[in-house]
């Protein structure tokens, strides 16, 4: 599913599908926290991570560490 463009009865439809009914009052809350999300994802796609050392736990370097 493409976000680009998504209106707010478009995401309506979208959440009752997925079996979440949304409020009418949300519907273009969700719209636009959609887009965002779309935004982002599309520009985390563009960026090569080919050279980012894999991460690490914080647990495993302090095993016995209050988080």
């Amino acid at each position: 599913m493409s976000t680009a463009g998504l209106t707010p009865p478009e995401a309506a439809r979208w959440a009752d599908r997925s079996g979440l009914p949304l409020a009418a009052d949300r519907h273009a809350a969700v719209a636009a926290t959609a887009e965002h999300i779309h935004s982002v994802v599309s520009i985390l796609r563009e960026l090569d991570f080919g050279d980012t050392a894999p991460a690490h736990r914080a647990d495993e370097e302090h095993p016995d560490a209050a988080v």
